[in-house]
């Protein structure tokens, strides 16, 4: 009995170590988008800007829809849920259009 501890006191310790992993892993590359969506915003706002300077539209459902299709494919590509790559995207989109409106009063 005193082996069955043992062994599993080991796999919990051994799946510890790799959930740790795992956790490092995530915490990085929740950096790695904050940090990325920090430098798309700094984008989006100097286009909001140059749209505002020259009394363009701050959406363009054109550029948009040829996007989130773009963003499908990269996430079929990527292994990722295609429709919740759509719904990012469209979240970002949707901030990015009041930040250009904000541009334009």
């Amino acid at each position: 009995m005193t082996d069955d501890l043992q062994n599993a006191s080991d796999a919990v310790a051994r799946a510890a170590e790799v959930l740790k992993g795992h956790r490092e892993s995530i915490d990085r590359l929740d950096a790695i988008l904050v940090y990325t969506l920090g430098e798309r915003f700094k984008h989006t706002q100097a286009v909001g800007v140059l749209k505002a300077q020259h009394d363009l539209p701050p959406s363009d459902p054109t550029r948009e829809a040829k996007q989130i299709a773009r963003l499908e494919e990269l996430a079929n590509q990527a292994d990722l849920d295609p429709d919740f790559a759509k719904k990012f995207l469209n979240f970002i989109i949707q901030e990015v259009i009041q930040h250009h409106k904000q541009h334009q009063s």
